[in-house]
């Protein structure tokens, strides 16, 4: 294993091609982007459908003649 030139800077391979560093920065890991996903909140697979009944109807608390 050979010591890297500190007069050269750090790079790392992407698929546009080998990319330079900016010092003290070191390159995002697969370990970082799973991390990230993992604390997201949760998001539904499919649209939700309203919520239109007893305490949560809108329409129902808009109404002016409840007695």
């Amino acid at each position: 294993m050979t010591a890297r030139d500190p007069s050269k800077p750090a790079t790392e391979p992407t698929p546009e091609g080998e990319q330079m560093l900016i010092p003290g920065v070191r390159p995002v890991t697969t370990r970082d982007r799973l991390e990230l996903a993992f604390a997201a909140p949760m998001r539904p697979r499919a649209p939700q459908k309203p919520l239109d009944i007893g305490l949560f109807d809108e329409a129902k608390r808009n109404q002016l003649d409840l007695f």
